[in-house]
């Protein structure tokens, strides 16, 4: 039986063969796909070094600053960026940034917003807007044939912005649904007490609009701070994907006209270090342990050392990965503490660096009886940054960092 089957087998065998073969010999008289296809012209090929974009800039006489980078890219990015933020507020306008930061792209003196909605849905674009302590950023990205559209519009609803009542009074009402929000994010507000406990002076003001300002923020107070803060030598349109000469033509009549205003200093902070804690009903304890970074954006080279050290090197995350088994788990703060610490459910890097001082530290997250040794384990982690020896950066990290004291520490059941 078995001497049965075996010839049978090679029997379908030879016919499967016989059939492949066949197949082939079909097959090669098909053209190679090595052959130029009839009416089908490929492009260039890229060469084996190409210089990058140069950026090109030139500040008009009321100190706007017009920079522009040619990108060989379908689209378009444009952004205006203003030196301003939370630390230019006082305490009649603070919040201000925050509010503006929803009433961004809403009725000016030339559209109403529906309008303002419609054109750029007619070019495909997306516009957003950032308030940061020291900076406000107004962007919009579309194909770069709409650029002129683009440039005109953005200006517009910067320079132009109507702040009307009813939309302001909306508004108000959308900021107090999401501080409402944000009391039930304690990573959030972990790191704004970071920043107050932190600081003594503008940095220590809050970046998000605090409720005993929501009664007193109105259409006046954003028209005071606005012909305050966004003046000429305060202002950069930077764009990408653009033509230089072709951005000048276009932005250069209608911001020429902007009143440079006073010189400004930035207000002073000084970093002094603390305390903060906040008792809460609830099942986990959340913390932040952090230092300052001296220098700040104007130590370049450092702050770019620590951005590089805080993502790269540190990383972290959430005990559990949202992303399938394994994703992120290649970060120093995962392989040394969440892999080994079961009762920590977070435990991850973070740095807010500004023009002349920033804050580098670890936030994380575990039960009320475990914190203490958590708070612990990130302060040793950061001690083990500048040490020689086990633990400390080798040189397969790629990168390297000196140590500075930890001088702020934040603890808080939330």
């Amino acid at each position: 039986m078995y001497r049965t089957a075996l010839s049978r087998f090679r029997a379908v065998k030879g016919r499967t063969g016989n059939l492949a073969a066949a197949h082939y010999a079909t097959s090669s008289a098909v053209a190679s796909l090595e052959t130029p296809l009839e009416g089908v012209s490929l492009p260039p090929a890229l060469p084996d070094y190409v210089a990058s974009s140069e950026t090109k800039v030139k500040t008009l006489s009321n100190g706007v600053k017009i920079a522009s980078e040619k990108l060989l890219t379908p689209a378009a990015s444009i952004g205006l960026f203003i030196n301003s933020g939370s630390i230019y507020e006082t305490p009649i306008s603070s919040g201000a940034s925050h509010l503006l930061e929803r009433m961004a792209f809403k009725s000016t003196t030339n559209r109403t917003h529906l309008r303002i909605v419609r054109e750029v849905e007619a070019i495909g674009g997306n516009t957003s807007t950032s308030a940061s302590r020291e900076c406000m950023a107004y962007t919009f990205d579309a194909l770069k044939s709409y650029v002129p559209e683009m440039v005109e519009l953005l200006i517009d609803c910067v320079r132009n912005p109507a702040f009307l009542d009813w939309e302001v009074n909306e508004e108000l009402q959308k900021l107090k649904a999401e501080l409402e929000e944000v009391s039930k994010n304690p990573e959030r507000l972990i790191l704004e007490a970071v920043h107050s406990t932190g600081y003594c002076g503008a940095l220590a003001n809050p970046l998000l609009a605090p409720e005993s300002a929501l009664d007193r923020l109105d259409s006046s107070i954003l028209e005071e701070f606005v012909t305050e803060n966004y003046t000429g030598t305060r202002m950069v349109l930077a764009a990408s994907g653009i033509e230089h000469e072709e951005l000048l033509q276009i932005a250069e009549p209608l911001l020429s006209d902007l009143p440079a205003g006073p010189y400004l200093e930035e207000p002073e902070s000084v970093y002094v270090g603390g305390d903060f804690r906040r008792q809460a009903d609830a099942p986990s304890s959340h913390f932040a342990l952090a230092f300052e970074v001296p220098g700040g954006w104007n130590s370049e080279k450092e702050s770019v050392i620590l951005t590089v050290m805080q993502q790269m090197l540190m990383g972290g995350g959430g005990s559990f990965s949202a992303g399938g088994p394994g994703k992120g788990m290649h970060s120093r703060l995962y392989l040394r503490v969440l892999n080994e610490y079961q009762q920590i459910q977070s435990f991850s890097a973070f740095n807010s660096i500004f023009n002349n001082t920033g804050l580098f530290g670890i936030y994380g997250s575990t039960s009320s009886d475990f914190v203490s040794k958590a708070v612990d384990i990130a302060a040793e982690e950061l001690l083990l940054l500048a040490e020689e020896g086990a633990g400390s950066i080798s040189a397969n990290d790629k990168t390297c960092t000196r140590g500075h004291k930890i001088c702020s520490t934040d603890e808080s059941r939330i």
